[in-house]
């Protein structure tokens, strides 16, 4: 039996029904349940991702779900990030106090206030977080909850192809050279 064989016929479907399964979670609308952040938090985390990625004439982290791609980070792969964003965020509720007193939370601030406030905490080990799962939630596949409806892909012009396709007239380039 060849390896190709062995593979298709013991790894294949359990693969592909994961894969298909995959995409169908990351295709339902609405998307699936928060597990990890509540409501508050929630509110919150999505005004911090909306001021790094903006909808500004574009979609921007809102729109293609980044929160989503956020909770399942920290609800598995991430879970060693969960006491950052905790206490990170309540470190960045103590500096909106601080900064803005007549607020309650970071998304009742104007959006000029909230960027004040994430200009005042960039340096912190919990703005790195919130950015760096932003990014790779608007960019990822989304397969991984973020990016919906392919909005950071579209934004920068990539096609998810299923095959290489090499440049235009690179095989008939010795056309009509002896070949």
């Amino acid at each position: 039996m060849s390896r190709r064989r062995l593979l298709l016929g013991s790894l294949g479907l359990p693969i592909a029904a994961a894969q298909r399964h995959a995409h169908e979670a990351a295709a339902t609308d609405p998307p699936p349940a928060l597990t990890f952040f509540d409501a508050e938090t929630t509110v919150e985390i999505e005004r911090i991702t909306g001021q790094i990625i903006p909808s500004d004439g574009t979609p921007g982290a809102r729109e293609a779900g980044v929160i989503h791609f956020i909770d399942r980070a920290l609800a598995t792969f991430h879970r060693d990030k969960r006491r950052v964003y905790r206490d990170g965020l309540r470190a960045a509720q103590k500096k909106r106090a601080e900064m803005f007193p007549g607020f309650r939370r970071i998304a009742d601030l104007t959006p000029d206030q909230q960027v004040a406030l994430l200009q005042a905490i960039e340096k912190t080990r919990f703005f790195g977080e919130v950015r760096t799962h932003t990014i790779l939630a608007f960019f990822g596949h989304p397969s991984h909850g973020g990016n919906r409806n392919l909005a950071g892909w579209r934004l920068i012009g990539f096609e998810d192809r299923p095959a290489f396709e090499p440049p235009f007239g690179y095989y008939d380039a010795g056309e009509g050279k002896g070949r």
